[in-house]
């Protein structure tokens, strides 16, 4: 006999996608690691989560600056180039609270406590703050605003007045119906084996979110201080009206618009899926690919 080793196996490629129940349980078990984290690695990548999402905002304002462009074209591809926040979140695995509402999953299965979900919550909620702050005054530090001969702030102050100009209950089902489409990205792009896999899936329910004009907490972070800083330091055109620009203005979106994330994440998309792949099918999974 010989006593040379076996030729190592080439690996295999499986270029299908993953199926729903294996999503499922792929998403448990991040849910769980995620509630498990220790502080500071959580919220360090929630502080980069944060200004993820600022840098897709930032890309969206870019489009949003050009008057040329029809409302239809200004949405769709703003919404596209948007994408590369979530993009950056999953790809770099960065921590964002919207994505993070999924970790009801785990919990409703009782592998994650309460307790630790709303920990994990809380921390990646105020570390996405820090983020979208951080990359606030770098950008207005970098006048970024400037460009296009100002065109660029105007978009960030017409964007900010048309987030605060709604009643707290339309902003609330806007919440809601924006991580819908955030949740089910983050669900199709578990279902890829790559990283195009996952930056394809991305892409339309994401568009989607921004051309339909829903609601973000994690992008208004962005959104919100960066207009209120303009306004401050005087980057106001002068038949623009900015009154609504103001530290209550901001929590008067921020407020609904969080609560309609988490009952669209958790809710409508977290427990819905956990009701028909866990409670709906039985306890055994793998018996459902």
């Amino acid at each position: 006999m010989s006593d040379r080793a076996p030729a190592p196996q080439p690996p295999i490629f499986n270029l299908q996608a993953y199926s729903p129940a294996e999503i499922k349980e792929a998403v448990e078990k991040v849910g769980i690691k995620k509630a498990t984290l220790p502080f500071l690695a959580s919220f360090m990548l929630a502080v980069i989560g944060g200004g993820s999402v600022g840098f897709g905002a930032l890309y969206y304002t870019i489009i949003a600056s050009d008057a040329d462009l029809s409302f239809a074209t200004v949405r769709v591809v703003g919404g596209l180039v948007f994408s590369l926040g979530l993009v950056l979140v999953l790809v770099g695995g960065a921590e964002l609270f919207t994505g993070n509402n999924l970790i009801v999953m785990a919990w409703a299965s009782g592998k994650v406590s309460t307790a630790a979900m709303i920990r994990n919550w809380a921390i990646v909620y105020f570390g996405n703050i820090l983020g979208s702050l951080g990359l606030v005054m770098l950008v207005l530090l970098s006048h970024h605003p400037d460009m296009n001969d100002g065109r660029v702030g105007l978009s960030i102050l017409n964007t900010a007045a048309g987030k605060i100009r709604p009643d707290m209950m339309t902003l609330f089902f806007k919440g809601i119906l924006c991580n819908v489409l955030v949740c089910a990205a983050v669900w199709l792009a578990y279902a890829g084996r790559s990283v195009t896999d996952k930056i394809v899936a991305v892409i339309l329910p994401v568009s989607a979110f921004i051309a339909a004009g829903f609601e973000h907490c994690v992008a208004n972070m962005y959104f919100l201080p960066l207009a209120w800083l303009l306004v401050q330091t005087g980057h106001v055109p002068p038949n623009f009206d900015a009154s609504s620009i103001t530290i209550s203005g901001m929590f008067h979106n921020l407020l609904p618009v969080t609560l309609g994330n988490i009952v669209g994440g958790a809710g409508f998309v977290g427990a819905a899926y956990w009701a028909i792949y866990r409670a709906a099918f039985g306890a055994s999974d793998r018996d459902q690919k």
